[in-house]
């Protein structure tokens, strides 16, 4: 029914927040890792939306990314996993750290996340493990040829892997041109890979 909402954000307050489009105000259950990356208040924002309807209640989901959706409505398929703990899940784990333990069978790491047992755990990765996955976002490419770059500088790959991902999560990919994608993610990368910072 709704795809998306953007308007103007007009508080953000617990585990919600408002949303205003024109004379219409939206309040919207999100989660922690959304709730830290959407704008401060008043300002404009897009809001990728799920409305879940039970019985007589109605309740609007929002989402900084279409891929944090995409995994919710994975979850919610899953037996004994509803609405409330799929985004306690999604508060407590980025989106690709996520599909990496699910794809792994990592029934710690997955049960490490508050409010999720590994009974309810072990259950995630039987309904979704090889079947979650995102399409390539177009700075795929820039990611891997900085992770080959790093690697032919000496850097152990896996090390370089993880301090591009690193440094992917710090910034907003899709705000940026390739080239100025291409020097931020290096400069961020090559600092965590070295030692020099965390990439922050």
């Amino acid at each position: 029914m709704f795809n998306s909402l953007s308007g103007k954000i007009s508080s953000k307050k617990g585990e919600t927040i408002c949303l205003s489009t024109g004379a219409i105000e939206w309040e919207l259950f999100v989660s922690n890792k959304s709730m830290e990356k959407f704008p401060e208040t008043g300002k404009e924002t897009r809001v990728f939306t799920y409305l879940h309807h039970k019985e007589d209640q109605l309740k609007l989901f929002g989402f900084y990314s279409e891929s944090e959706r995409s995994l919710f409505l994975d979850l919610i398929k899953v037996d004994g996993v509803g609405p409330k703990l799929a985004l306690k899940i999604l508060s407590g784990i980025e989106v690709n750290d996520f599909v990496e333990a699910v794809d792994n069978s990592d029934v710690s790491a997955l049960s490490s996340i508050p409010g999720l047992g590994g009974k309810t755990a072990q259950k995630i990765i039987l309904k979704l493990k090889g079947k979650i996955g995102f399409e390539e976002k177009p700075w795929d490419p820039v990611i891997a040829d900085i992770i080959n770059a790093l690697s032919g500088m000496g850097f152990d790959k896996n090390k370089s892997k993880e301090a591009v991902k690193k440094a992917v999560k710090a910034i907003e990919p899709e705000k940026l041109s390739r080239g100025e994608l291409e020097k931020e993610l290096f400069k961020r990368a090559i600092g965590i890979v070295s030692g020099k910072n965390n990439g922050i």
